[in-house]
């Protein structure tokens, strides 16, 4: 599970049939929990606005999180942060 802020969104007009309808968001990792340099690209079934703190799951779970178990997914937003006490700065 990765911890990180909305930093942007991307449209994709040509995508998998199984991603059709589907948000994506780019992803900054809190800096003391991953590599601040590497953004990711997450689906995003959640509603999650830029700027906002999110919870990214990955890898098989990603797919599992957001019900996309036969699709191309590697990153999926599965929550909104309300209170990060404790977070490192962003």
């Amino acid at each position: 599970m990765i911890v990180g802020k909305v930093v942007g969104s991307i449209v994709s007009t040509r995508k998998n049939e199984n991603l059709v309808g589907s948000k994506f968001m780019v992803i900054e990792p809190v800096k003391k929990l991953g590599d601040p340099n590497q953004k990711i690209v997450a689906i995003d079934n959640v509603g999650a606005g830029i700027g906002e703190i999110v919870l990214v799951a990955t890898g098989s779970a990603a797919r599992i999180g957001c019900g996309m178990e036969d699709c191309p997914v590697d990153a999926a937003i599965v929550g909104i942060v309300d209170n990060g006490i404790g977070l490192p700065e962003l």
